[in-house]
């Protein structure tokens, strides 16, 4: 599983991305997060606002830091 955090460095950009790793620790999943802060390839997602969650290629929030609860519930979802 490939998880992409795309934001500015923004305060809540790291948030998201701290909340993110939290998860994927509780979950156990083995999965690469990634902080993305390069705009064109932030742009190439077609994110209106940030902080935007990626999973696989696919976004799946944006504009919201989650807990990490809430980012787990994603991932299961995603992981099936």
């Amino acid at each position: 599983m490939n998880i992409k955090i795309l934001g500015g460095g923004c305060t809540s950009c790291k948030k998201l991305y701290e909340s993110t790793k939290k998860a994927v620790a509780e979950t156990g999943i083995k999965a690469e997060v990634e902080y993305i802060t390069d705009m064109e390839k932030v742009m190439a997602y077609s994110v209106m606002s940030m902080p935007a969650l990626v999973v696989n290629e696919q976004v799946v929030a944006m504009g919201k830091v989650l807990k990490p609860a809430e980012i787990v519930k994603i991932l299961e979802k995603v992981s099936g």
